[in-house]
């Protein structure tokens, strides 16, 4: 076994399957500095939820939008020097981009801690309630027939593009109020802050990402401002006309077009479709799970969905940044070092998940897992995520006798990121029933 300074989650073998290296952490070194970044990483789920429950001494204020690239990728030796130069000269080409021609980003809702975190967040909270979602169960019911209509009769498709994409992704263009006509440009545009937010863009391609946001951000404009005209009943019209009481104002234009990436278009679709994806990975590499399946969906799928997202974490992992000195596992954290959660090492950890790496229908307490965080930023559409997955599997059940892939058309190619976990391309064909 190699030593644990040579684990890199830049290598393309380790970001391919990160869970060896994730294990070995846990073992050896359960919080453990990162030689490339100065981070410190947390493995083990124990550790994780104590890092995640105490926010004072783990703070939020590094965030973990695609911006905060200078406070996470610290040198870690001398000889670093001239390389951060020139990655300060690059930042501040990216940073110009935004001044202008579009609008600086800023903290976003995930960057926040208390009390302003929790005061921006009752406003979001209103279309996250149970009776909102319930309200959008049908949409999301027909938008997976609707999608499978496209392609069951030829028995074939690329579930990734065709079907794990666009579930989440119309569905938050609905709430949002945003014409289904326009979603698949800002598709485009959420692919590229998502690979911007990855850390493994060239300092090129991290301008390219950046002239994309702010292409993103033009688009929307006009339509905050009509908005703020006329008023509609949609989730951006609430986000764009509502006053947050504490702040004695609304979201500034800076304000409402970061949150347009980081939370709403990427945390409220790259996710779940990720996700969606994995579920398919597993159900033709264990038959059994799709049996299962089949035979009590309303009891099964559920529990599937949850177990999915637990092993095979769509978030690999978020920051937090110490605001005192702190002791874990005999590693002394300096107040200001950036902490690396992995929750998806803590979801695979066998001292809290028997059998962590595999799928079990019959797991107690199945959404024990960190996949959606913990505490005050537990993510707020878990249970919009948790329908869009139930009804993603529902539809395949009622309408999809058997899957398997398309030989010698898989790579299983996973997108390069240090944070997100997602295949590329699933190439599959289909039974109808």
């Amino acid at each position: 076994m190699s030593s644990t300074e040579e684990i890199s989650f830049f290598d393309p073998e380790v970001n391919r399957c990160p869970y060896p290296a994730y294990k070995q952490l846990q073992d050896e070194a359960p919080v453990w500095q990162d030689p490339q970044t100065g981070m410190y990483v947390v493995t083990r789920y124990d550790d994780i939820r104590e890092v995640l429950m105490d926010r004072e001494t783990f703070t939020n204020r590094v965030g973990s939008a695609a911006g905060m690239t200078e406070k996470a990728v610290r040198p870690s030796n001398p000889e670093e020097a001239a390389r951060m130069d020139a990655e300060a000269e690059w930042e501040r080409k990216i940073k110009q981009v935004y001044v202008e021609e579009g609008w600086e980003t800023v903290g976003t809702l995930d960057a926040l801690d208390p009390p302003e975190h929790g005061q921006l967040r009752s406003m979001f909270q209103v279309a996250f309630r149970p009776s909102r979602i319930a309200e959008l169960d049908p949409y999301v019911e027909q938008l997976t027939n609707k999608l499978m209509d496209a392609f069951i009769e030829k028995g074939r498709c690329e579930w990734v593009a065709e079907y794990a994409v666009p579930v989440p992704l119309y569905t938050i263009g609905k709430q949002m109020g945003v014409p289904e006509a326009d979603m698949p440009q800002i598709k485009k545009w959420t692919d590229a802050w998502v690979q911007r937010l990855g850390l493994m863009q060239t300092p090129e391609e991290r301008l390219w990402s950046a002239k994309k946001e702010v292409e993103a951000q033009q688009y929307f404009q006009p339509i905050f401002e009509r908005l703020r005209q006329h008023p509609e009943d949609t989730l951006l019209s609430d986000v764009v006309n509502k006053e947050i009481p504490e702040w004695g104002r609304k979201l500034n234009d800076n304000e409402l077009h970061s949150e347009m990436m980081a939370d709403f278009f990427v945390g409220g679709s790259e996710t779940t479709a990720n996700s969606i994806a994995a579920g398919m990975v597993a159900l033709i590499e264990r038959p059994e799970l799709w049996e299962r399946l089949c035979e009590d969906p309303e009891k099964y799928i559920p529990i599937f969905s949850e177990e999915v997202i637990r092993i095979e974490g769509p978030v690999q992992g978020l920051l937090r940044e110490t605001s005192k000195d702190v002791e874990m596992h005999g590693v002394k954290i300096p107040a200001g070092s950036i902490v690396n959660v992995r929750f998806a090492a803590g979801n695979r950890d066998e001292r809290h998940f028997p059998h962590a790496d595999q799928i079990d229908l019959d797991r107690q307490h199945s959404k024990a897992h960190l996949g959606f965080g913990l505490g005050e930023h537990f993510c707020l559409g878990a249970p919009l995520a948790r329908r869009e997955m139930y009804w993603a599997f529902k539809t395949l059940v009622n309408r999809v006798e058997s899957m398997r892939f398309v030989e010698g058309a898989n790579d299983f190619e996973f997108n390069a990121s240090y944070f997100l976990r997602g295949i590329k391309e699933l190439h599959i064909e289909l039974t109808p029933r």
